[in-house]
């Protein structure tokens, strides 16, 4: 990248609304452990972190998991760097076996739903018994796919968004707070 290129970045960055704080944040994620737990403490789940997006939110989820499961990750993407979806680009599958097990999958965001939703049937397809879903940011608008998020953490306006997992153009994923790019 230019360094051109890298300070627009840092323009956006600094002309972005702030949508939740890092608080904010932090109170989605008990939450969602709760509601977690709750469901899952006694199903020996395998839980899939949705690579790239999921990590920053699957790595603050686990370690308020504290119940016996196992890790993995999977990887697929409609983005590839853009700010629109595309046709869906498989990376990486799990290594672990979905046979009769109930799956989470943690992602940072439910925009349309369309990656999310073929994962999930990747996964059913795979043997899966239960396929479950857990998003940081659940998007307000009526351009779903159908899939509806098992476990969400907050509701987010129908906004570019950006912060705890979630890029503008391959950065700023690992800002803290959740950002939307400034009204014009």
């Amino acid at each position: 990248m230019t360094d051109s290129h890298i300070q627009a970045i840092r323009e956006v960055y600094a002309r972005a609304d702030r949508i939740y704080s890092q608080q904010d944040i932090e109170a989605a994620y008990d939450r969602m452990a709760a509601q977690i737990t709750a469901r899952l403490s006694d199903s020996n789940p395998l839980v899939l972190c949705v690579m790239v997006g999921g990590l920053i939110p699957a790595g603050q989820l686990l370690p308020r998991l504290d119940f016996p499961l196992q890790i993995d990750y999977i990887h697929a993407t409609r983005y590839q760097g853009k700010t629109q979806g595309g046709q869906l680009h498989w990376i990486v599958r799990p290594t672990y076996s979905l046979q009769d097990r109930v799956v989470l999958l943690i992602d940072d965001i439910l925009d349309e739903g369309v990656t999310l939703k073929a994962l999930c049937e990747a996964c059913a397809d795979a043997g899966a018994r239960e396929v479950l879903t857990a998003v940081l940011l659940d998007k307000v608008h009526d351009r779903k796919s159908g899939l509806v998020a098992t476990f969400k953490g907050l509701d987010v306006e129908d906004r570019y968004v950006f912060g705890c997992g979630m890029d503008y153009q391959g950065y700023l994923r690992n800002v803290p707070g959740i950002y939307a790019i400034a009204e014009k």
